[in-house]
């Protein structure tokens, strides 16, 4: 079983930065393709970014310029920088996890969540 583990979130000024981190626990299993997503109150959860097990990155248009994501060497733990904050990227980030694995000769994918990390930003 995968478990995430995020920390980071806080309050940041227009035009500041934060960083957020999210690693799998001791005991799990290595995923495939990391990402965050994020959710406003009222909004759907939108994708930020997401780091493939190859280290390719895609970004949202939304962050892209502003945001990076990263991996450390073990590809257990994933780096959201944020800079350049605005008031609208105040929301829960929630980190996202995918293994796949192959069974009997089939592809399975397995989705895992982090806790949710409020990040907010003052005009």
């Amino acid at each position: 079983q995968v478990q995430l583990v995020e920390s980071g979130g806080g309050t940041a000024q227009t035009g500041g930065s934060l960083r957020l981190t999210c690693g799998l626990s001791g005991s799990s299993p290595g995923v495939n393709t990391m990402a965050w997503y994020r959710q406003s109150p009222g909004q759907q959860r939108e994708l930020v970014a997401s780091i493939s097990g190859r280290d390719v990155t895609r970004y949202s248009d939304s962050v892209k310029g502003r945001f990076t994501i990263s991996r450390d060497n073990t590809k257990r733990t994933a780096f959201l920088e944020m800079n350049s904050l605005k008031p609208e990227d105040t929301a829960v980030y929630y980190c996202n996890a995918v293994r796949v694995d192959v069974v009997s000769g089939r592809f399975q994918t397995r989705e895992y969540w982090g806790q949710g990390t409020q990040v907010t930003v003052s005009s």
